[in-house]
């Protein structure tokens, strides 16, 4: 039996009071699982409609509408605090940037005077005492694996559909959260002013936005660029394939994106990517930095740096972060800089392509890679280091690149995506994917002090006046408050 056959037949089997159809519209996971109810389809909605009628198929409540007067928009146009619900489809701190961005700038929001829950599935996030999480549990496949199924499972259209895509290579996360979300915000979307969803993309997202609920979402960057990345990385026309087929929930995020009313990202960068792949016109894209907890990461006064001590913050197995290029360069520097050593926080496959460059390169004593460590830690790190590399080959934003600076460390960056705009003239750009690049100007900052103490003091000056979560939060919140104000006309 086919994949497409197996997931078809599975879904219908359990699920058998409603009859699926082939449509090129509704599922997570491109070609493998797409499904839509007939009688739905047949009646010729726009695509905002059918999401919201799908998403309701199990109830017939309607999700809430915005239920603020023409008196309430004015007061929340003006100086009134505002009730913000902040989604994630994953949300742990640890597991990239945008876990990040909901730990700091749910806590920036309420600093401002305003009231946040966080919407998240797991792993969840770590949040300031004051914020209040709404866990939305889901299968968790990737930490769970795929022998967590239960029977109870099976009762439930959006656990199956995770799972099956799971089984098949894909990763339909972003879809099934946006289904529990909407499930979730069906009772209580009357509590909020504004949601703010964090990169979903789903189709969810268009059933909230169709039921009148004001709606910002933050695209970081278009996972395009990963996925181009990631293919001229693969080894093999197996690997290309798993590549492609794990990436399909691109096609479900490029239609929302293009549907969505208020889309906001983090650099000018990603502005023109988001238009360029996602079709998004790119006057509808507006741009509020992300920022930096400049009170948690800066310089440690009664910490020494360790004067042959490099470090970097990259995912150690993807592609994207240019980790290979790196390492190339470590061994080449260490050729000219007896002792000296690299720590990465970062934790590599065992067995995985960046071990294996490691033992080609006889590099394993000199390198320690550190994980899951708390944020103090972090800070320490970066307190002890001489100077810090971003080798990434894209970013949307660079919160490796901001921290580090934050913390009075010189940086040595790529020109790769957004990162001009964030080291700007207070740290050293090279060309992205040159390992000589990278060892020319980190040579010449381990042979120069005075210069690796002038950029560690311009670049904490740069990104407090520029990227703080205190200027994220007030720009967040005007944004906020222009959207509002249009609702209500």
């Amino acid at each position: 039996m086919s994949a497409d056959a197996l997931c078809v037949n599975s879904v219908t089997a359990i699920d058998n009071i409603v009859r699926f159809v082939k449509t090129p519209f509704a599922g997570p996971v491109g070609d493998l699982v797409i499904t839509q109810i007939e009688p739905i389809q047949d009646a010729g909605l726009p695509v905002d409609e059918v999401s919201a009628a799908v998403l309701r198929r199990d109830t017939s409540a309607p999700v809430p509408r915005s239920t603020a007067s023409g008196a309430d928009a004015a007061m929340v146009a003006g100086s009134a605090t505002l009730s913000i619900a902040l989604l994630g489809y994953r949300s742990q701190p640890y597991g990239g940037g945008q876990g990040i961005y909901l730990k700091y700038l749910s806590k920036a929001l309420v600093e401002a005077g305003h009231r946040v829950d966080v919407i998240s599935g797991p792993p969840y996030p770590h949040l300031d005492p004051r914020v209040r999480l709404i866990p939305l549990p889901s299968l968790d496949l990737f930490e769970n694996g795929l022998q967590s199924l239960r029977p109870r499972h099976l009762l439930s259209y959006t656990d199956t559909l995770e799972w099956l895509s799971k089984l098949t290579g894909g990763f339909a996360e972003p879809y099934t959260f946006g289904r529990r979300a909407v499930k979730y915000l069906r009772r209580h979307g009357h509590e909020y002013d504004l949601i703010h969803d964090n990169q979903s993309l789903s189709y969810g997202m268009l059933a909230l936005q169709a039921a009148g609920l004001p709606l910002v979402t933050t695209v970081h960057h278009p996972i395009t660029n990963d996925l181009r990345i990631a293919l001229d990385a693969a080894s093999s026309v197996t690997e290309r394939l798993l590549v492609r087929r794990w990436h399909r929930f691109l096609t479900m995020q490029s239609r929302v994106a293009r549907r969505l009313q208020h889309v906001i990202t983090v650099s000018e960068c990603s502005r023109r990517d988001i238009a360029r792949d996602f079709g998004r016109p790119v006057e509808q894209v507006d741009v509020v930095y992300n920022g930096i907890d400049t009170a948690t990461f800066r310089p440690l006064a009664g910490v020494k740096r360790e004067p042959l001590r490099i470090m970097a913050t990259a995912s150690a197995d993807a592609p994207l972060k240019g980790l290979r290029y790196l390492l190339l360069a470590f061994a080449e520097l260490r050729r000219q800089h007896a002792g000296l050593e690299l720590l990465l926080v970062s934790k590599p496959k065992p067995g995985g392509k960046t071990e294996k460059l490691i033992d080609e390169l006889g590099l394993r004593p000199a390198i320690t890679f550190v994980s899951g460590i708390s944020t103090e830690a972090l800070v320490t790190h970066y307190a002890r280091a001489t100077l810090a590399v971003v080798p990434s080959l894209y970013e949307g934003f660079g919160l490796p690149a901001g921290e580090a600076m934050a913390c009075g460390v010189p940086v040595v960056s790529t020109d790769a995506g957004a990162l001009p705009e964030i080291v700007g003239d207070a740290g050293l750009l090279v060309p992205a994917a040159s390992a000589s690049a990278l060892a020319q100007a980190i040579d010449a900052l381990l042979r120069d002090p005075s210069r690796r103490a002038a950029l560690g003091d311009a670049a904490r000056r740069r990104v407090v006046d520029t990227f703080s979560w205190d200027v994220c939060a007030r720009d967040m919140i005007a944004y906020y408050r222009q959207v509002l104000s249009r609702a209500d006309r």
